[in-house]
């Protein structure tokens, strides 16, 4: 099993960036997928970005193409969420996950709380 711990969530203008770290611990090895999902107030969870472990291979939410980067260090088993020109849509929990395949995540973090002014 794998356990997730994410941070750096925050209050932040609209246009500004922040960047969101997810460390995972436990049975690390059998990491094949990780993912960035976000829940609004009164919204279903969504996903934003997904990274393949082995290769670093991305895919990403339409809403947040050219805004936001996922990236990984395998070194610290951490994955990264960079997001950029942010609007005040962006705001949510944003919850990391491990993935079985691109399209079966399990295993959520606590979330971290993102908030965009306008």
């Amino acid at each position: 099993q794998v356990q997730l711990v994410e941070s750096g969530g925050g209050l932040v203008q609209a246009g500004g960036s922040l960047r969101l770290s997810c460390a995972a611990s436990g049975r690390t090895f059998s990491i094949r997928y990780m993912g960035w999902f976000r829940q609004a107030p009164g919204k279903e969870r969504e996903f934003v970005a997904g990274i393949r472990w082995s290769d670093s291979s991305t895919n990403y939410a339409d809403s947040v193409k050219g805004r936001f980067t996922i990236s990984r260090d395998n070194a610290k088993n951490t994955v990264y969420l960079q997001m950029n020109s942010l609007k005040p849509e962006d705001t949510a929990i944003y919850y990391c996950a491990e993935g079985l395949s691109k399209n079966v995540y399990r295993g959520w973090g606590q979330g971290t709380q993102v908030t965009v002014s306008s």
